[in-house]
């Protein structure tokens, strides 16, 4: 510990500090020279009881765990990080964050601007590296001066800094939360005492900036260009950032035209509270946390497919970010369809072309079109997927007929001994998942099987849907079960063997701190099977779809599992999941589930 203060670390109180009076409880440290001020004096809030603290090695996994704490809890994560390609690991998330309205504060160490292109170690041109997918992004000036009382000008201007960047983070107006990028560059020395006034409130600080009466006035600066972006399509920035004004009043649906309710990701209950007012048919993805309720469609895909259902609508409204299946996307691509959209993060949906975007929507007083719901309703009973083990034959059991009593043994082991399949598996998941719990999808071919076949059920659920990538599963996920660890419940996720190979370094936690009641469930077909069911596998020799797409692999879980720290259990049938599923959770568990190709 430096005997003397540093500008750096006083800055750093000061950026901080304020953002713990802003409400943020969570910090990501990813450790490294240039940042050490920040991490320190985020330490120091650990300390105090401020925040909580997670430390990552790797700035990926860092970005994607705060990803997972945003999600979870609606307010940004601040993740702290050195400079160069540091800075650069953080993008993967920025981008999630963006394209899925998770708020998201990213804090980069810097060199100071003497240092930058002269070819100086572990420097880079770090502003503008998330431009197009941040709300706000500044280049902090260098830290001067100490602050002995913080309440100088240096810590004046980064509490109106750290307010800004909160603001810009979480929605407002028509814009939705997102990432925003500090660059703050230091000098050294680049540590030092910890100033005695951190988290003081800035209200004790008696801070007071004197005004000369003498002085001539000074103009206020113009405003400067937006930076960041509202992603209109085709890459880069699109409209500028800058919020509009929300409608007043909400669009009103008229009654007439034969609609339905398409809920894609992150659409949330809205969906089915809209669904249920118009007497509307709810087509609901798996990850949209909207598949619940009577008006609820089973198999949508098909019944989409179907001229006398898919093919008579007239009209689509839109809550989410709906990526899921083909039949959605060209249902919502039909010039002929009316569609409106309930504006959301990322780009504004308009595959057709002539989309409406709303802010807030109504339905139109009077009857709704039982015809048309009633249609709906009854294809959807019959597409429903029953896949709960069937009952044991208590009469079969109890018979007092040697052969019935022996064939009704033999019935129930084949049943207790029958291998997992897809299906089977993200039945399992489902059921064993409740409200108090929290589910999380990765981007695997197990997502669109969960959305083909499983039923409606009222729970937490969350997923990268975005970019829909599979890099940062485990990562968010953990956040996730870090942010909600104070209720019941535990938190789930389910993956594919690639996805998890993937983000393998999110498996790494420090031993100090407290382990997430977390499950990854991982169907292992060993390679990326969700190709075999593309378009690639009519084209593709089987030599080169193993070599590039399928990819195929060994690799050992049960022994990653070891080296990391995490308790395994392999399991290959339907009663020896859902004991484990079921069992309390006490840490961290990998259960591997093989499945054939």
């Amino acid at each position: 510990m430096h005997d003397r203060s540093a500008p750096a670390t006083d800055a750093a109180a000061a950026l901080l500090g304020a953002f713990v009076e802003l409400g943020i409880r969570h910090i990501v440290v990813s450790p490294g020279s240039r940042s050490q001020a920040l991490a320190l004096v985020a330490a120091e809030l650990e300390r105090l009881g401020a925040v909580r603290l997670h430390v990552r090695i790797d700035e990926r996994v860092a970005g994607f765990t705060a990803l997972g704490i945003g999600r979870e809890t609606g307010m940004p994560a601040a993740v702290i990080c050195t400079s160069g390609t540091a800075a650069a690991n953080l993008l993967p998330a920025a981008l999630e964050a963006h394209h899925s309205g998770v708020p998201l504060l990213l804090l980069t160490a810097d060199r100071p601007p003497e240092l930058r292109g002269v070819g100086a170690n572990q420097t880079t041109r770090q502003l503008g590296m998330f431009t197009p997918s941040t709300r706000l992004e500044a280049d902090l000036p260098v830290p001067e001066a100490v602050d002995p009382d913080g309440d100088g000008e240096q810590s004046l201007m980064l509490r109106q800094v750290a307010a800004d960047a909160v603001t810009a983070a979480l929605d407002e107006g028509t814009r939705a939360a997102g990432p925003v990028h500090l660059n703050l560059p230091f000098r050294e020395p680049l540590g030092g005492v910890i100033p005695g006034w951190l988290v003081t409130p800035v209200a004790e600080l008696d801070a007071a900036v004197t005004v000369d009466p003498d002085a001539a006035p000074v103009d206020e600066p113009a405003d400067e260009e937006a930076s960041g972006a509202l992603y209109q399509g085709g890459g880069g920035i699109g409209e500028a950032d800058l919020p509009a004004e929300p409608d007043e009043l909400p669009f009103v649906l008229p009654r007439g035209p034969r609609t339905v309710v398409v809920a894609g990701a992150d659409a949330g209950p809205d969906a089915e509270t809209l669904a249920h007012a118009g007497g509307w048919p709810l087509i609901a993805e798996i990850v949209s946390g909207s598949r619940f309720g009577r008006n609820l469609v089973h198999g949508y895909r098909r019944l989409l497919a179907d001229p006398q259902l898919g093919g008579r609508i007239e009209r689509a409204v839109v809550l989410g970010h709906p990526t899921l299946s083909r039949e959605v996307t060209a249902l919502l691509s039909d010039p002929e369809i009316e569609v409106f959209a309930m504006r959301g993060p990322g780009e504004p949906l308009n595959l057709n072309g002539s989309t409406t975007a709303l802010d807030a929507i109504a339905v139109q007083v009077g009857e709704a079109d039982r015809e048309w719901l009633g249609a709906w309703v009854q294809a959807s009973r019959a597409a429903s997927v029953d896949l709960s083990p069937a009952a044991p034959d208590a009469d079969g059991l109890a018979s007092g007929v040697p052969a019935e009593r022996l064939g009704a043994i033999q019935a129930e082991m084949a049943a207790i001994r029958a291998p997992l399949d897809r299906q089977t598996l993200v039945d399992a998941v489902w059921r064993a998942t409740w409200p108090h719990d929290r589910l999380f999808f990765g981007s695997s071919r197990l997502v669109r099987v969960a959305d083909t076949v499983l039923g409606g059920k009222k729970v937490p659920v969350h997923s990268n849907r975005g970019l829909a990538g599979i890099d940062g599963t485990i990562a968010t996920a953990t956040g996730i079960a870090l942010a909600s660890q104070d209720g019941p419940g535990v938190t789930r996720v389910l993956l594919g063997d690639l996805a998890l190979l993937h983000d393998v370094g999110a498996l790494l936690l420090p031993p100090t701190e407290a382990e997430p009641r977390l499950q990854v469930i991982v169907g292992n077909d060993g390679g990326g099977t969700i190709f075999d069911s593309l378009e690639v596998r009519d084209v593709a020799s089987d030599e080169a779809m193993d070599r590039v797409l399928y990819t195929p692999h060994t690799a050992r879980l049960e022994q990653l599992a070891l080296a990391y720290g995490w308790e395994y259990t392999r399991v290959t049938t339907r009663a020896a999941l859902d004991q484990v599923l079921t069992a309390p959770v006490g840490g961290r568990q990998i259960i591997e589930v093989p499945l054939p190709r």
